[in-house]
C-alpha cells in the first residue's frame, strides 16, 4: 500500500544492476589528460533527472532493453563516460582512462505513483531512492518504475568528464540514437584548453579563485542548514520581471532580470550583521575561447568559469530591479571574453597541482548565492521513444556547500516557463516562497 504524500515516504526496491559497455569499443586503452577548466571543476557529481509518463504500449523491459542497447552505442561515440578515473602516479592529478570500463545501469521498482511524489521536496525524494552512486563508474543511470506505470531516468555524471554542456550534447545524441536518428553532434574529445608560455593571469583572480586542501572543503563554513527544493516560474513571471530590468532602457537578458529579482530578495533574508553580499553565476566559455562558437561548440569537457558580484545590503533593498540588473549584466560581462578564460587557464597551471575552487563556493566571504542558467540545455525534446519527459531538471547529492545554489532550465511544457532547482538556507526559501513567482514544484504543476 503507498504512503501519502504527506509524509512523503516511499521505497524502492533495486531489482538488477548491469554494466554497459559500448557497442565499438576502442581497439585498445588510452589516457587522456584533464584540461586546467576540468581540474577546477574538481569530481563532484552531477545528477539530472528526467520522468515520464506511463508509455502507452511499451513494457517496463523493452524499454529497459532499448535504453541499454541504444546506451551501448552512445557510448561509442562518448567513450570517455565509460572509462575510469584514476589518480596519476606522476602528476597527482586526475585523469581518464578510456578502457570501456562501461556505465553501470541501475533498475528501481518505487512504491509509490507519480501524483503522490514530493517534487518540491528534494532532501525526502531523491536521497539513496532515485540516485544511486558508485565512484567506480564516472556515468551512472537509474531508471525507476512507479506503481502508475510511468518511469524516471536518472544520470549521475562525474564533473572531470564535463560541464553542462557535454553532458547535455551526451543525453540528445543518447535520445537520437534512442529513436533511430543520426546524432547531431560528433564528440570533441581533444581537451586541448592549454596555457600559454609563459602563463600569465590577471591579479583579480587570486580573489576569485583559490587554492585549497581536502580538509578545507570538508570544513567549509556552513553555518545554516541548507534545504533542497525544487520550484516552478511562469513564463508570466518571467516576462515581467524582464520587462522591469529593461525599465531603464538597457535591454536585458531574462537570467540578467531574475537575477535581480533573486538577489533583491535574498537581502532579506540575511542575518543583520553582515553589510555585504554577493551573488554569482556559471557562465560557459564556448563561443568565447578560440574566436567562434562553431570550433568549440561539440567540445566535450569542462569550459566554465565564475562571474561574481557584490553589493551592500542598501543598494539591493533601495535599488530598482533595473538597476540591480545593471549590475549583474556589467558583472556578467566581464568575464563573457576570451582574454578572461586564457588568464584562468594560465592561473590554474600556476597553481597545480592541487584542489583550486572559486572563493565563493567555498563560503569565503559573506553570504552568497550562484546561479546557473541551462537555458539550451535539453528537457522536452529528451525523448528515449516512449514520449517526452513531463520533468527534466537537475540536483546535487552533495550534503555540504558554502553558498547558497540556483540552477534554471527549460520546463518540460516547452512554453518559456522554467524549472529551478535550489539549495537554500531556510529563511531565503521562507522569503522566495512568500512570493508568487517561486511556486514549489507539484504533481498538479507538472499535469500528472
Amino acid at each position: 500500500m503507498e504512503e501519502g504524500p504527506e509524509h512523503g515516504k516511499f521505497a524502492v526496491n533495486f531489482t538488477e544492476k548491469s554494466v554497459v559497455k559500448a557497442a565499438n569499443p576502442l581497439p585498445e586503452p588510452q589516457r587522456l589528460a584533464l584540461s586546467n577548466l576540468d581540474l577546477l571543476s574538481g569530481r563532484f557529481p552531477v545528477t539530472y533527472f528526467y520522468f515520464y509518463h506511463n508509455p502507452e504500449k511499451v513494457c517496463f523491459s523493452s524499454i529497459m532493453e532499448s535504453l541499454k542497447s541504444s546506451l551501448a552505442e552512445t557510448l561509442s561515440y562518448y567513450y570517455p563516460f565509460a572509462g575510469q578515473i584514476v589518480q596519476n602516479p606522476n602528476t597527482n592529478e586526475p585523469e581518464i582512462i578510456c578502457d570501456d570500463n562501461g556505465a553501470l545501469v541501475v533498475e528501481g521498482h518505487a512504491t509509490i505513483s507519480l501524483k503522490k511524489l514530493d517534487f518540491y521536496n528534494l532532501d525526502q525524494f531523491l536521497q539513496g531512492r532515485l540516485v544511486s552512486l558508485n565512484t567506480g563508474f564516472p556515468l551512472q543511470v537509474q531508471v525507476t518504475r512507479y506503481t502508475c506505470g510511468g518511469i524516471s531516468i536518472t544520470f549521475t555524471f562525474d564533473h572531470a568528464l564535463g560541464d553542462a554542456s557535454s553532458f547535455g550534447k551526451f543525453l540528445v545524441s543518447w535520445s537520437e540514437i534512442a529513436q533511430r536518428k543520426p546524432i547531431s553532434c560528433m564528440p570533441d574529445h581533444r581537451r586541448n584548453l592549454l596555457a600559454r608560455c609563459p602563463p600569465t593571469y590577471h591579479p583579480s583572480l587570486d580573489q576569485t579563485y583559490v587554492k585549497c586542501t581536502i580538509e578545507e572543503i570538508i570544513n567549509m563554513p556552513t553555518t545554516q542548514i541548507l534545504l533542497k527544493r525544487l520550484y516552478h516560474v511562469d513564463v508570466s513571471s518571467i516576462n515581467r520581471l524582464q520587462q522591469l530590468a529593461c525599465d531603464s532602457g538597457n535591454k536585458r537578458t531574462k537570467i540578467e532580470a531574475f537575477s535581480a529579482y533573486v538577489w533583491k530578495i535574498m537581502v532579506t533574508a540575511i542575518d543583520e550583521r553582515h553589510q555585504k553580499c554577493k551573488m554569482g553565476w556559471l557562465v560557459d566559455g564556448r563561443g568565447r575561447v578560440h574566436g567562434a562558437e562553431d570550433l568549440m561548440s561539440n567540445y566535450i569537457g569542462n569550459v566554465l568559469s565564475v562571474a561574481v558580484a557584490e553589493a551592500t545590503i542598501a543598494e539591493l533593498k533601495q535599488g530598482s530591479i533595473s538597476d540591480i540588473a545593471s549590475n549583474v549584466h556589467d558583472s556578467i560581462s566581464k568575464v563573457t571574453n576570451e582574454v578572461h578564460f586564457l588568464d584562468l587557464i594560465d592561473w590554474i597551471e600556476c597553481h597545480r597541482p592541487g584542489l583550486m575552487l572559486s572563493s565563493i563556493v567555498l563560503g569565503r566571504g559573506g553570504p552568497a548565492l550562484v546561479l546557473s542558467s541551462g537555458r539550451r540545455f535539453p528537457v522536452a525534446e529528451l525523448d528515449f521513444g516512449f514520449g517526452g519527459p513531463v520533468l527534466g531538471t537537475v540536483c546535487t547529492t552533495v550534503e555540504k556547500i558554502g553558498v547558497g545554489y540556483m540552477n534554471q532550465r527549460p520546463s518540460a511544457r516547452n512554453d518559456g516557463s522554467w524549472t529551478v532547482s535550489a539549495i537554500l538556507w531556510p529563511e531565503l526559501a521562507a522569503a522566495l516562497e512568500a512570493d508568487s513567482i517561486f511556486q514549489p514544484m507539484s504533481a498538479s504543476l507538472l499535469r500528472l
